[in-house]
């Protein structure tokens, strides 16, 4: 990765932070920031401990450009070439190996929304609001939003969400499980870059662990996922980071993981 060159994307003390939205697309969904956020995620190596999706503006992510959807001189073929780059985008955050933080400040509309719900914690604050917006446009979601919500807020609720449209304040958002949890408004972006930091420096092989378990979970019956998890904490118990962390309990230190790579 290439900083000067990958402007929707930089890596900071272990944090790969890709700005989703920016202010001069009105924080609309940013192609570009898509584009170099699949490319940073895909070639990212042991340098990379945690990803970090933000919106640089007022909103984290206020939806897909819908001034460029009407300008198109076929609509139904653009936007379709947007949710190919978007879906690659997910695609690749969802095979991050690495935590994935979210600081939602502001909107996070449609696609903005469908990225929220991608992330393993998304920090959020008072005036945070969330909505599908895809039937304000008469729409149906992309993203994942179809797969990812009813996972997390359960079918019936889901379906009472993106066919109502529905606004989500922040309350509401952590109650469902789609915020983890709240700062104050303008603490949003220090605080979730301090959780990818910490994230960054810790046993990154076990949280590669365990985001598989909880991925492959929803597929399993508990005997398969009794047996899988069995077979990672025994992988895990022979790798550097699990050897650190038993030894540093038992020496009665805080372990160093940063100091034995990401590996």
């Amino acid at each position: 990765m290439t900083e000067s060159v990958l402007s929707h994307v930089r890596l900071e003390d272990g944090v790969l932070r890709i700005a989703v939205a920016t202010a001069e697309r009105g924080t609309s969904l940013s192609p570009a920031g898509m584009a170099q956020g699949i490319e940073a995620l895909r070639t990212a190596g042991p340098e990379v401990g945690a990803v970090l999706l933000v919106g640089e503006g007022a909103n984290f992510c206020a939806g897909g450009d819908v001034r460029a959807f009407a300008s198109a001189p076929d609509r139904g073929e653009f936007v379709g070439d947007v949710a190919r780059l978007f879906h690659d985008f997910v695609r690749a955050l969802d095979a991050a190996r690495v935590p994935v933080v979210a600081a939602v400040q502001g909107w996070a509309a449609g696609a903005g929304m469908s990225i929220v719900l991608h992330a393993d914690i998304a920090l959020g604050g008072p005036s945070t609001k969330l909505r599908p917006a895809y039937p304000s446009i008469g729409f149906t979601p992309d993203g994942g939003m179809s797969w990812t919500l009813p996972r997390i807020v359960g079918v019936a609720r889901a379906r009472e969400i993106i066919l109502t449209d529905c606004v989500l304040n922040a309350d509401e958002a952590v109650r469902l499980g789609v915020l983890s949890r709240l700062v104050a408004d303008d603490e949003v972006p220090g605080e979730a870059m301090r959780v990818a930091r910490t994230l960054a420096n810790g046993p990154t092989a076990a949280y590669a662990g365990i985001r598989q378990l909880l991925a492959d979970s929803a597929g399993r019956s508990l005997s398969e996922q009794l047996d899988a998890e069995a077979a990672a904490i025994a992988a895990a118990a022979n790798g550097p980071t699990g050897i650190e962390g038993v030894d540093a309990f038992v020496e009665k230190r805080r372990p160093d993981f940063e100091s034995i790579g990401r590996g």
